[in-house]
């Protein structure tokens, strides 16, 4: 799944694509996604500027002269830049033609992804509304880490993961930060010191920007807008390495299951 390294990868490509230029049509291919795509939206956004191109948790928001585009990736979504008349691919759902005839084409094998339209304060959209503070955000920080954690028996793993308490962080990054912190996966949050929350706090965010500067990673479908994979993957400390060899240490790296999800640690930096 396109996670918010993914994401913002994705961000920065439309945005050097599209602001300050019109929407000069939608095409609409396979409606079929999460939500079926609504057919007013073509006729909503035709002539539109886009303003700026901003993204809230693993959602990208076109915001227009009036009203915003509210668009996920799903699980296997892809938002690729491409001439109007790029040939079509298996997968391809809809494109964003721009005035010029650049086009901001939607693939997305497994139709997770969503597409909406919203002419009120996106903030206030049902899908954005009950969002958590943003991972790079000023409200998270090692003070509000150390106040949602205290008195919880859950590992601070699945806190990581809960888009409730944090947004963005999904299970790759949530596996990066901990290694990063020296914080085993099983600890519990409620454990966890104000100095152990500074020092995640300062993981989460470093795992996140390390990977954004890599263009994300891809792990299977994901590429970004220009095509190309994400690179990040060769970077990785933990995700994906259990029986490899801990990169810091040099113990084997440890593979377990959490909350149905894979958890990746080293059982000599991380301790519980």
């Amino acid at each position: 799944m396109p996670e918010l390294p993914e994401v913002e990868t994705t961000r920065r490509g439309v945005e050097l694509a599209a602001r300050g230029r019109r929407l000069r049509e939608m095409r609409v291919y396979d409606a079929r996604l999460r939500w079926p795509v609504d057919s007013r939206i073509a006729a909503q956004i035709a002539g539109e500027r886009v303003r700026a191109v901003e993204r809230r948790a693993k959602y990208l928001l076109l915001r227009l002269e009036h009203g915003t585009l509210i668009l996920h990736l799903g699980m296997s979504g892809s938002l690729r830049i491409l001439p109007a008349d790029a040939a079509l691919r298996k997968h391809d759902q809809l494109d964003l033609v721009l005035e010029d005839g650049t086009t901001l084409r939607l693939n997305d094998p497994r139709r997770f992804g969503s597409l909406h339209y919203t002419g009120e304060d996106p903030s206030r959209h049902r899908l954005l509304q009950h969002l958590a503070p943003e991972p790079f955000g000023a409200e998270f920080d090692a003070a509000y880490l150390h106040r949602v954690t205290r008195g919880r028996r859950v590992a601070i793993k699945q806190v990581l993961m809960n888009s409730r308490l944090v947004t963005g962080v999904g299970n790759i990054y949530a596996n990066e930060a901990l290694f990063r912190a020296r914080i085993h996966p099983r600890r519990r949050s409620g454990r966890l010191s104000q100095a152990d929350c500074a020092q995640l706090v300062r993981a989460v965010r470093a795992a996140l920007a390390a990977a954004i500067r890599a263009g994300g990673t891809t792990l299977r479908d994901y590429v970004g807008t220009d095509g190309n994979p994400g690179a990040f993957r060769q970077k990785l400390y933990v995700y994906e390495r259990d029986g490899q060899r801990c990169r810091r240490c040099g113990t084997l790296i440890r593979k377990i299951t959490q909350g149905q999800r894979s958890s990746y640690f080293c059982p000599r930096c991380q301790r519980v």
